[in-house]
């Protein structure tokens, strides 16, 4: 088993700060050890089986809890093995230094490992745990250098210490600021997932209102038609004549909504894309030009609108983006529209022919008016013209149209 935390990269910047904390835990434990034995170990007075004993207990020591800090951040149950392994190998290396009067390094070892182990204890256990070793470490020591007539009592009894208030707090604070930035994550995809629900929602409302009203009276329709089918055919027809005007009507409204739900202002759209990706956690500089934007005729005006909700769609599912951009600027008797992000994945390239999932799930000819290679064909019959190109981590957008 690998003791490094081996976390996928999904943008947010998580998995760097969780190899940072282990490397930043780790490594304390391992610098510490290392260079506060590491003298002792050479030391030529002491025999040679000795150090070698405690040399190897302090190594088996660091790999534990160095495996042990990695399950714990990944939050992982600790293995037995590697508990058994820790403690053991910190009371070898705390026992052999101890027993020769060593009073100012063998603290180093149980502190270090108690730290560790205390971080899969519940917060209102951890520090009861910790205040007993503070106690329990400087405890032994005293009462070992009473029992060899150390003259130093004070150092026997606050190097413990000092050794248990340098470990502790450090392991559960580092601790607690990964559960917290875990938490702040969690909370920014929930986020940005109910802003996209309450667009859902708004839609489905107003659908619901032009629809509810007509579905109501043409059931009330048909069923007057059909009892007087066989009574009176001329009124029976005429009833259905009017289901089918209130389909008719029906039918209209609903695409008057759907027309416009995609023919929204470009302004809206940016505004309306800039509150989403923020609540996703994305920084986003909006840089438009009002005049122009104003100045545009509505269909190049809504061509825009809708590069700018595809390009937002497409960062959404399947970019890690942490900074977009979208600037609107003249261009010739028109206006071009860059929009630029920093969470590309070479695997949402695809095929620039075949209009992959990542470029907006649309291929050419779909005809639809959402994927990029749609839009691009629609920008095209109208003089304009839309190109995206991905380099590096950067994934740039540009549509351009006349007046």
């Amino acid at each position: 088993m690998s003791s490094t935390p081996t976390v996928v990269d999904d943008g947010s910047g998580l998995a760097s700060f969780r190899r940072n904390i282990w490397w930043g835990l780790a490594g304390t434990v391992a610098c510490v050890l290392g260079f506060a034995v590491g003298d002792w170990l050479l030391d030529p007075d002491v025999p040679a089986g000795l150090r070698a004993l405690t040399g190897l207990s302090t190594a088996a020591t660091i790999v534990a809890c160095g495996v042990l800090l990695a399950r714990r951040i990944r939050n992982e149950a600790p293995s037995t093995g590697w508990l058994v392994t820790a403690g053991g190998a910190a009371a070898v290396a705390a026992a052999v230094p101890l027993a020769l009067g060593e009073f100012g390094i063998w603290s180093i070892a149980p502190a270090a490992t108690i730290s560790v182990l205390v971080m899969f204890l519940p917060s209102r256990r951890a520090w009861p745990v910790l205040g007993v070793a503070l106690v329990l470490l400087p405890a032994v020591g005293l009462l070992t250098a009473l029992g060899m007539d150390e003259p130093h009592l004070g150092h026997a009894a606050w190097m413990p210490a000092l050794m248990v208030v340098a470990f502790g707090p450090a392991m559960l604070g580092m601790l607690r600021g990964w559960q917290v930035a875990a938490h702040l994550d969690d909370a920014r995809k929930l986020a940005g997932q109910l802003a996209v629900a309450d667009e859902r929602l708004r839609f489905a409302a107003d659908l619901h209102d032009i629809q509810g009203h007509h579905l109501q009276v043409i059931a009330l329709k048909s069923e007057l038609a059909a009892r007087l089918a066989e009574a009176d055919p001329a009124r029976a027809a005429e009833q259905m004549r009017e289901v089918q005007q209130l389909a008719g009507d029906a039918l209209r409204e609903t695409r008057a909504l759907v027309q416009g739900y995609r023919r929204t202002t470009l302004d809206a759209e940016i505004a309306n894309a800039s509150k989403v990706l923020a609540a996703a956690g994305v920084e986003v500089l909006a840089d438009v030009d009002a005049d122009l934007a104003a100045s545009l005729t509505q269909g190049p005006r809504s061509l825009l609108g809708l590069v700018v909700r595809e390009a937002t769609t497409n960062l959404l599912r399947h970019s890690r983006a942490t900074r977009a951009s979208m600037v609107l600027v003249p261009d010739g008797a028109g206006a071009r529209l860059v929009i630029d992000n920093d969470g590309v994945r070479p695997a949402d390239l695809g095929d620039l022919d075949g209009g992959s999932a990542g470029l907006g799930g649309g291929s050419a000819g779909g005809g639809d008016g959402t994927g990029l290679m749609s839009l691009a064909e629609r920008l095209d019959a109208v003089g304009g013209h839309l190109s995206w190109t991905g380099e590096g981590d950067r994934f740039v957008v540009t549509a351009t149209v006349t007046g």
